[in-house]
């Protein structure tokens, strides 16, 4: 039961019709893990602990580095060179007393993953590399555990529910491999506005909340997308797969092997060095290749209602939520260019493809708002 104290601390949880003392008693006696506290979790866990959560998890062996600060809003510069977790237990007990954390100062391995998301009732994925990305979605599936998925780029960000002992798909759903060391850019280089992770790991920390309450709905199979430069946000339907190797009907994955995680997010080498093609290209770069090559392959991955407003002449259109039904539509042995509206679902579009072995797929970086900006004034802008 609540006692006199937290009535009194969760009065404005209490004065919604959705939330009564029985939801809130849900939070109290729930467990949730966050890994990772940086952009996504320092906000995920604030919110988390305000909201009354009994327990929290955190799984991080970082420790606090001064361009953190822009950021990951749960450290300061008092806790620099410190470990994240200890600078994040002074924040969130300075926040709520009555606060249970447990920390796994080892972060989330091969070896725990499993074991550790098993003592948890919903995992927070505050992570920013491939490898725990995959690791941690195929734990949360063997675990039986929902996975609230966040991830940010430059401007955009975007937010999904993974459970698929729930009924709904699974990250590899959407991409069944990890893309090849190199062909991504590393942790470090993409950047991403600070104000967009406080945008996403509050979205991640609601979706939390309703899964622990059981109220509202969820965004297991949708992915919300939020574009914080053009002020937009939209949902993309998502599908389970068939023929995922998780959760499909007929797995290849059938446990967690580290073979399944095999590189971390450090500085990879060159494209040159790895013979690989760049995963993206420049806008400038995309019309010099149609100038030179007017039957250049152009795939537009934007949504009907986005094409309705404007598309580059002579594109190809596929949908993000359509590609896994699809993407045998794609040419496969030659340059395709990827485009959406900033650049992000394009990128991801592109990681999918390449890792079903379509190794001349490119994202347009910017997408076709840049390409509008620079190359088209009469086009249409949104």
């Amino acid at each position: 039961m609540l006692n006199p104290e937290e009535l009194a601390r969760y009065s404005r949880h209490l004065r919604l019709s959705e939330i009564g003392t029985e939801e809130q008693e849900k939070l109290k006696n729930a467990k949730v893990l966050l890994i990772g506290m940086g952009g996504l979790g320092s906000p995920a866990s604030l919110y988390l602990a305000a909201a009354g959560v009994g327990t929290l998890g955190l799984a991080d062996f970082d420790k606090v580095e001064l361009h953190n600060l822009q950021r990951q809003v749960i450290h300061t510069e008092a806790w620099l060179n410190k470990p994240k977790i200890d600078s994040a237990s002074e924040q969130l007990l300075a926040m709520n007393g009555s606060l249970n954390l447990r920390h796994h100062p080892e972060g989330v391995t091969v070896e725990n993953a499993v074991s550790l998301f098993s003592e948890y009732d919903v995992i927070v994925d505050g992570t920013d590399n491939f490898p725990t990305r995959y690791l941690n979605n195929d734990a949360a599936y063997f675990a039986g555990k929902p996975l609230v998925y966040g991830s940010v780029f430059q401007f955009e960000g975007q937010v999904s529910v993974f459970h698929p002992t729930g009924g709904g798909p699974c990250y590899r759903c959407l991409f069944p491999e990890m893309p090849e060391p190199g062909s991504v850019p590393n942790c470090d280089q993409a950047g991403v506005v600070g104000a967009l992770c406080g945008i996403i790991g509050s979205f991640q920390a609601m979706e939390a909340m309703k899964l622990l309450m059981g109220i509202g709905e969820s965004l297991m199979g949708k992915l919300l997308v939020i574009d914080t430069l053009g002020t937009r946000q939209r949902q993309i339907a998502l599908k389970r797969d068939p023929a995922c190797p998780l959760c499909g009907s007929n797995p290849k994955i059938t446990d967690i092997r580290a073979e399944n995680y095999a590189f971390t997010c450090e500085p990879e080498q060159t494209m040159e060095q790895n013979n690989e093609i760049p995963m993206e290209v420049s806008v400038d770069e995309a019309y010099a290749f149609r100038q030179n090559n007017p039957d250049t392959i152009f795939l537009d991955v934007r949504e009907d209602f986005e094409i309705a407003i404007c598309m580059i002449s002579g594109a190809r259109h596929i949908p993000m939520s359509q590609l896994g039904e699809r993407f045998k539509e794609v040419p496969s042995d030659e340059p395709v260019l990827v485009y959406c509206h900033h650049g992000m679902r394009s990128l991801n579009v592109t990681e999918a493809l390449r890792a079903r072995g379509f190794s001349q797929v490119q994202s347009v970086l910017g997408g076709i708002d840049a390409w509008a900006a620079k190359f088209d004034s009469n086009m249409a802008r949104y």
